[in-house]
Parts: structure tokens; sequence; C-alpha cells
């Protein structure tokens, strides 16, 4: 298995997970079920988050490094009926495809992780959003009665992009320096630094001892990472505190 995703696997892989999420709005008996994992939606409002989502990323890839902020979607709005609903999410899909391809992994592009370890380029914005469509899908396959894990190969890109991502920064940990480990089963881990520099993730590559560590698959790190499980659900070791406080901490950049 390829140690990081390269752009023509991060494209298939969001078109297989576009897929995916199609076919579970197509089984699901009730459009207006609600989403287990966002309870604050239903089924339909869950596919017209992701279809509009990828199209706003869709027309901001296009415009190009010099947009100031993401753009709005373009095209229709989501409509109600079921068939033309799931044309509509294969052309938000689509969409971005084509305006990722036709932008190429080493195009600069806006982003909100400015701060982050992750690149202001197209191939950062599409390893964000395989993530975010693959998420999406296990969320309507739960609403759907139908939930599968993520695929290994999916959730161990995911787990890194969460960590370089959403969590690196440079806002000061206002707390004792700490280290979090988070171990994937599948021979994957990495290494959470909290510091009065930020928060910086790397590869784990020896056996130093973490303050913390979360042990679980690929898939059960980004369940948790995400907010789609509990914590306890993974196998913790070292010292509980500084989950609780890596939880509460809300970074100001």
């Amino acid at each position: 298995m390829e140690e990081t995703l390269e752009f023509p696997a991060l494209l298939r892989l969001i078109d297989e997970r576009s897929t995916a999420f199609r076919a579970a709005i197509a089984a699901a008996p009730d459009l207006d079920a609600q989403v287990p994992t966002c309870p604050e939606w239903t089924l339909f409002d869950l596919a017209q988050h992701l279809g509009e989502g990828r199209r706003a990323w869709a027309a901001t890839v296009a415009e190009g490094p010099g947009a100031s902020a993401r753009s709005a979607p373009e095209g229709p709005a989501a409509p109600r009926e079921r068939e033309a609903l799931l044309d509509w999410l294969a052309a938000s899909a689509q969409h971005l495809l084509d305006a990722l391809r036709e932008a190429g992994p080493d195009r600069g592009c806006w982003t909100w992780w400015g701060a982050s370890q992750s690149p202001q380029t197209c191939a950062a914005v599409a390893r964000h959003q395989l993530q975010e469509v693959a998420v999406h899908t296990y969320d309507a396959q739960l609403a759907a009665g139908v939930p599968q894990p993520l695929p290994a190969e999916v959730a161990l890109d995911g787990a890194e992009d969460f960590l370089l991502t959403c969590v690196a920064t440079t806002s000061p940990w206002p707390h004792k320096p700490a280290t979090v480990d988070f171990h994937a089963a599948e021979g994957r881990s990495w290494r959470l630094s909290l510091s009065a520099e930020g928060a910086r993730t790397t590869r784990v590559t020896d056996a130093t001892p973490s303050d913390a560590s979360a042990r679980g698959t690929a898939a059960d790190l980004v369940m948790v990472l995400y907010g789609r499980a509990a914590l306890h659900s993974l196998e913790l070791d070292g010292d509980p505190h500084v989950f609780a406080l890596l939880a509460a901490w809300e970074p100001e950049d």
C-alpha cells in the first residue's frame, strides 16, 4: 500500500467514494431520514451539503491561486426527486474532478488551512476532499442502514490528512508540552507534538514513548478524529488528561 496517495489515486478514490455515496442515497428508504452522525440533517440535507460543497470547491480550484475565499457553488440547486438528485450529485462530483484534473496537483489554491502543515495546493485540496466525501459516505450509509468501514487506503491517508490539516496549528498550546501518538493497526503511526510553538504532526519512526497514545484500525482513528465515534472506542494508553485537554483546546488560528 502506498505511503502517501498520489494525485491520480486521490481522484480515483474521490470518484469511488462519490459513487458509494450515491449508492447509499439510492438504497435509503426515505430521504427525510435523520443522519445519526449529523443529527441536525436529513439524508437530503446531507446530499445537498455534499453536492454544493463539491461544486464550491470546483469553482475555487478553477478560480486559481488568486482567490481570496472559497467560491460560491455554481449550477442548479439540489432537486428533491431522488433520480434527479442522484444525477445532480454525479454532476457535482464530476465538476470537482474535472477542475482538479485541469489544474493539476501543483497549482496553488485558496484553502482555509493556511496555518496547518498541509500546503495550499490542488493536491492538498484533493486529499482533503477525499476525506470529506469518504466520511459523509459513511454518514449516508449509516442513515440508510448499510454502514461500511472506510477502505484502508482511504482511512490511512485520512488519519494523516486530519492530523496535518485540521489539528496542526501555529497557535500556542496553553498547557505543559505533551506528545500524543496515533497508531493504526495497519502499521502506520503519527506523533502529535504540542508546545508553545503550536501543534505539529510527524510520522513515528522510533520507539520513544509518548505522554498518551491511541490505537485502532485506520478507519477507527478517522471515525474518532471526525467525531463519528467516541475516544474510548480506541485502545488508549498513557495520561488520559492529555486527551481531555486536546479535545477542549480551541486554537486561535
